[in-house]
């Protein structure tokens, strides 16, 4: 961050990209960006992952009958549903930050982003991709052939009942197999998929007892795509040199064939 302007912090860059600043400080900020090129560029590539976030997740705008359900602590609500409100929720809240520029009331206010062990996940999961989707003859610890071994295994390894690894044969992309790798040093896991053009993508899991947000991020790094969510206590990636189209298919896809 320039030291010439200390009254901008990265806090205050990341209110101005979701649009959550006031109009006063919002000026501030934008004067700021117009002397500093590099947080320009940053600020405005934040703006573009919140676009394509509020594209992945147009889908569970509209409201359903099943939301009054949400404020009713005393019943038991289906794994599905509640997913699916909770990707409407965060949409929602994406859209009147884009819409309005600021929140008014207190009960608007948009949750503070939490993302596992402080944005490591997207980073693990591009060294995890690096280190084995290179690999031709050891790519991962259990193949496909044993794909009910390895759900059973990683599942009690990361403490998660019923654990499904996702088909993603709808998108072009087969299960290679799967391995044991440690994810902020707790037990995590890798799926390995593969299409037939050779081109590979991972599906990482980690589970961080002090996440609470469901929050939704893109992350890049050359030609490496990561796109990485957090549900409940649980943190996900998917990683791959592919385009950020597609990627955003094996995400969502992703993200319905899941455990919440």
């Amino acid at each position: 961050m320039n030291e010439t302007n200390p009254i901008v912090t990265e806090a205050d860059l990341h209110a101005y990209a979701d649009g959550q600043l006031p109009e006063a400080a919002r000026a501030r900020v934008e004067a700021f960006l117009a002397d500093n090129a590099d947080e320009a560029v940053l600020v405005a590539e934040w703006q573009t992952q919140n676009s394509g976030i509020r594209s992945l997740f147009a889908g569970y705008e509209k409201s359903k009958d099943t939301d009054p359900l949400l404020v009713a602590p005393t019943r038991a609500v289906s794994s599905t549903p509640r997913r699916w409100a909770i990707a409407a929720a965060a949409l929602v809240v994406f859209a009147l930050g884009a819409v309005s520029g600021h929140y008014g009331p207190a009960l608007l206010e948009r949750p503070a982003l939490q993302l596992t062990g402080s944005e490591t996940l997207p980073k693990q999961a591009e060294t995890a991709f690096m280190v084995y989707a290179a690999e031709v003859r050891h790519p991962v610890e259990v193949f496909a052939d044993e794909e009910a071994h390895l759900a059973t295994w990683l599942g009690k390894r990361l403490a998660i009942q019923n654990l499904k690894i996702p088909n993603l044969q709808s998108l072009g992309f087969k299960l290679v197999g799967g391995r044991l790798l440690p994810v902020d040093d707790r037990p995590g896991a890798m799926f390995m998929y593969e299409n037939q053009a050779g081109e590979r993508l991972t599906v990482i899991v980690g589970r961080n007892t002090e996440n609470r947000t469901t929050s939704f991020r893109f992350a890049s790094s050359g030609n490496l795509e990561t796109f990485y969510w957090i549900d409940g206590e649980l943190g996900y990636a998917v990683t791959g040199e592919i385009s950020r189209e597609t990627l955003r298919g094996v995400a969502e896809e992703c993200y319905r064939q899941f455990p919440s």
